[in-house]
């Protein structure tokens, strides 16, 4: 099912639940929340929700959140004269149809592996700046030769080609999920696994496994979620004694249970798990980049607030931005991120002037990422509704974000 981005949340929401012959009561009693939030949101009185809330509605729904938040289903690109990104080439390049016809042509000599890691090596820090569109471009090709160099190569040399094409898929199951593609993310990250039996680095089963409950999540699969990170963690739970990367994977995953729990309205697992991970970023002591992804003390701070956000404790959120150490060090995504939660509780707080600079700030960390973020262009387009002079900030953020009245 596709959402269509020109319908607010409350239409799309509507039309569903007539189409499953539902009145709202019933729905509320399906999803287990208010009745006055249902109305709220069909009669546009409300424009958002918490994640919570659209979680369980999607599940009363038997449909993914990405679907109700409309969140944006292609590339955008702003370069007429760039190859343009394909939502298609990508899915063609997690499923091929060689192997539906079984057999695989490689017309071309294989790249070398210097030539594979540097590609990916440049698709990370393309990703770590919330470029999706270039990331389309560029990630079908990489797959592609992985894939090549993969069948071409044998020993030492065919692993260290499934590792670059471990985690090309990984790329591509979270540029998917972005994008509201759940079913092909899901995919990739199948393809991901064959390829990590077959690779040269044990911690990217870690990797494909937060990858996975992040894809479980975005489908609405939060229980799923849950359990495939603690179980994973369970089973390489470090020492004291651990390398920083053991550490900050575990930590990741630790993060993502924790990500699950709160959009389930598990408040009592939350502190733990997130005391747990703070430990993990505490004993490294310094926010460290793996895989693309970051993990330490800043990150573990920037998990309090999204968590603190999504549970509706909006002043406590505030509070605990005000502590967050070191936002610097973290890729503009994960800086974007946090800009977005602060304008957030801001907003729950009904201080509009704030929760615009914040998303102005956002805006400046990762301006591309925002436009394919539906948390954040919900927030600005709430925002332009309440704005009372035509020259306020946030009206050209909505213009800059292609948001329409």
């Amino acid at each position: 099912m596709t959402s269509s981005p020109e319908l607010g949340m409350g239409d799309r929401l509507a039309r569903l639940r007539l189409r499953r012959s539902l009145t709202q009561e019933q729905l509320a009693e399906r999803a287990g929340i208010s009745v006055d939030v249902i109305r709220k949101l069909e009669q546009g009185r409300r424009r958002s929700a918490r994640l919570s809330t659209i979680n369980a509605l999607a599940r009363a729904l038997d449909t993914e959140p990405s679907y109700l938040v409309g969140q944006p289903s292609t590339f955008e690109s702003h370069d007429s004269s760039a190859d343009l990104p394909s939502v298609l080439a990508l899915r063609q390049a997690v499923s091929p149809v060689s192997d539906m016809l079984g057999g695989e042509s490689d017309p071309e000599e294989p790249p070398t592996l210097a030539q594979l890691r540097d590609a990916l090596r440049a698709t990370d820090s393309i990703r770590a700046e919330g470029r999706l569109g270039e990331i389309g471009a560029l990630l079908p090709q990489l797959i592609s030769d992985a894939r090549v160099a993969a069948h071409a190569f044998a020993g030492a040399d065919a692993a260290a080609a499934h590792s670059v094409l471990a985690v090309a898929y990984q790329v591509a199951a979270t540029t998917l999920a972005a994008l509201g593609k759940e079913d092909a993310a899901f995919t990739a990250i199948e393809r991901s696994m064959q390829s990590v039996r077959q690779c040269d680095d044990p911690h990217l089963e870690t990797l494909a496994m937060s990858t996975l409950s992040w894809v479980f999540t975005k489908q609405g699969r939060l229980a799923d979620a849950e359990e495939i990170a603690l179980k994973h963690a369970a089973t390489i739970e470090p020492t004291f004694r651990s390398a920083s990367k053991d550490l900050a994977l575990w930590g990741v995953l630790i993060l993502r249970a924790a990500t699950a729990a709160v959009r389930q309205e598990k408040r009592n697992a939350v502190p733990e798990l997130l005391k747990l991970a703070t430990a993990a970023a505490a004993r490294i002591g310094e926010d460290r980049l793996f895989y693309a992804t970051p993990f330490g003390p800043t990150n573990a701070g920037v998990a309090r607030v999204n968590f603190l956000v999504e549970m509706g404790c909006a002043p406590e959120a505030v509070r605990a931005a005000r502590s967050v150490p070191h936002l610097a060090t973290l890729p503009p995504t994960w800086r974007a991120r946090f800009y977005v939660d602060l304008g957030l509780a801001h907003a729950e707080l009904d201080d509009d002037a704030l929760s615009a600079r914040a998303l102005l700030r956002a805006e400046d960390a990762a301006p591309e990422w925002m436009r394919y973020h539906a948390t954040s262009r919900r927030l600005v387009g709430e925002l332009r509704e309440r704005a009372a002079r035509r020259e306020d900030p946030v009206i050209g953020l909505a213009d800059r974000l292609g948001i329409d009245r």
